[in-house]
């Protein structure tokens, strides 16, 4: 049976929680047999899927179409589904209604959505007409532009103040769980002590109730910039670009496909259609 927010919060202080992104249905099955507990639809689809610089390109249609295949593929894990920019940010009545459909329509099992103090009326609202919430806070990458670049959060005393109210601001407001990104450590781990959601960490130190990760990161997918906070559990950009290597020189070399890969058929048959042939061409 699928995880329900219950059995995510009865891990709180007992068993951290695994949680990583999908964009689709194979990845997400693969992801969902490994027994990872929470899976993302992320909108970081933009940077990995759709080849986007950031994530504000991203649109509500983009997440439903990532979201549903994602729910298609995973039978057990808790799938929780961003709302992106813009989907949320103009009104309360815009964040209800984009994080209906968002569930409507994918049947994921949660929303997520950026900010603190300053969106807790949409996680009200949005919890009120019965969508569970998880909320993000620290590094916010739909604010990418206002904060200046992908930066850690909370370093100062003002910062570390902010965050910790932040984080009361939105557990207040019903969400169950606190992505906390790009936070020191011993903060990460004050807030979660503090909290009575799950807190889920990237790049927020083991103190965490859980974490994530985007899964081209840890897997090594790509060779480009890699965050500080990820772990490379293989090296699939390599693997996939010798692979992609030898297919190309074997089908120069036209030693792909071989016998065992092709379908046969008997001399028979051959003979009989080179004859017909023949008989055609003289008749014509």
């Amino acid at each position: 049976m699928r995880k329900s927010i219950f059995d995510l919060l009865d891990r709180k202080g007992q068993q951290p929680v695994s949680m990583l992104t999908a964009y689709d249905y194979n990845t997400a099955r693969t992801i969902d047999e490994a027994g990872i507990d929470m899976i993302l639809v992320g909108d970081s689809l933009g940077n990995v899927m759709l080849g986007y610089e950031n994530t504000l390109a991203v649109t509500v249609e983009d997440m439903i179409h990532h979201g549903k295949a994602v729910v298609r593929g995973a039978r057990q894990a808790f799938v929780v589904v961003d709302m992106p920019f813009m989907s949320y940010q103009a009104s309360v009545e815009d964040a209800v209604r984009n994080a209906g459909r968002i569930m409507k329509e994918t049947n994921c099992q949660a929303v997520k959505l950026e900010g603190g103090v300053e969106y807790a009326d949409r996680i009200k609202a949005i919890t009120q007409a019965g969508i569970p919430v998880v909320a993000h806070i620290g590094l916010t990458p739909q604010s990418v532009n206002a904060m200046g670049g992908y930066k850690v959060q909370g370093k100062s005393l003002e910062q570390a103040k902010k965050l910790i109210r932040d984080a009361q601001a939105v557990e207040e407001a019903g969400a169950f769980a606190i992505t906390l990104e790009c936070v020191p450590a011993t903060l990460a781990k004050l807030i979660t002590e503090q909290a009575k959601a799950l807190t889920i960490g990237i790049g927020a130190g083991n103190g965490c109730d859980g974490q994530v990760l985007v899964y081209q990161d840890m897997l090594g997918y790509t060779d480009g910039f890699t965050p500080k906070f990820v772990k490379k559990y293989a090296d699939l950009h390599s693997v996939m670009l010798e692979a992609f290597k030898q297919y190309k020189q074997e089908c120069e070399q036209r030693s792909f496909p071989e016998t065992g890969q092709t379908y046969a058929i008997s001399e028979e048959v051959m003979q009989a259609l080179f004859e017909t042939e023949i008989e055609e061409v003289k008749r014509s």
